[in-house]
């Protein structure tokens, strides 16, 4: 079991940045990185690569990216688990958000002239990837219909090197009542950041997956709840070197 004190000193190290946003945003982003297992699962188990060009497509006031700057500050400090894969080192955090209101926390978060962190307001349906070692969006690939949803993950693969990563996570269409928890859920955080109630296109998992073989990406799963009666399932998406 990983020592807490060191998991609360890592969540406070992600967290402060965003006392500069405001409330709200220090709130959110506390909650949000010491709620859900998938951030502490991406750094224990080395999802990610040693270093890299990291691009999140959805990703509101950027708290994955704070998660990961202070996951590098306390490995390179040397206050880091021996059973946790070693810190990925960013070389870019690139963000892509359509909510204004989310980017403008992320630039009050981490400032305007930060040297690893770049946040923009775009539609990923629409935006410009450029190049990027690490590609993920965690939790939104569902809100726009599946043409979409073909494209982008076509546009990502061009994106990425041989290589490349690209991970998200996407709820189980097929899994009946966790399934329709997590939509509650999704929609009650949207709900709760500002935004409209979006119309959700899900699939179930096996569609997920195939579409991602047939976009060129090797395919491995891993539940993603945490004891929790959900149905979300990490998608970690490689392409051959």
């Amino acid at each position: 079991m990983t020592d807490p004190i060191f998991l609360k000193a890592l969540l406070d190290d992600a967290s402060r940045p965003f006392l500069g946003g405001g409330r709200f945003a220090y709130h959110y982003a506390r909650g949000k990185l010491a709620s859900d297992c998938i951030f502490r699962e991406l750094l224990r188990q080395g999802i990610f690569p040693a270093e890299g060009r990291f691009l999140d497509l959805g990703c509101g006031q950027g708290s994955l990216f704070g998660w990961l700057l202070a996951a590098r500050n306390l490995y390179e400090k040397g206050n880091w688990p021996a059973d946790w894969a070693p810190a990925p080192k960013p070389l870019s955090l690139r963000g892509i958000e359509l909510m204004q209101r989310d980017v403008e926390r992320a630039r009050q978060s981490f400032g305007a002239d930060h040297p690893l962190v770049d946040i923009r307001q775009g539609d990923m349906c629409r935006a410009d990837f450029g190049k990027a070692d690490v590609v993920t969006i965690l939790d939104a690939l569902h809100y726009f219909n599946h043409e979409r949803q073909r494209d982008v993950i076509a546009r990502i693969r061009a994106a990425l090197p041989p290589g490349g990563l690209f991970l998200t996570r996407v709820g189980d269409a097929d899994a009946g009542l966790p399934y329709h928890l997590c939509n509650w859920v999704d929609h009650a955080v949207t709900f709760v950041r500002g935004h409209r109630l979006p119309k959700l296109y899900c699939r179930p998992l096996t569609e997920w997956i195939a579409l991602l073989r047939e976009c060129g990406f090797a395919v491995s799963t891993m539940p993603m709840n945490e004891g929790k009666p959900f149905a979300n399932v990490m998608l970690v998406c490689r392409l051959p070197e």
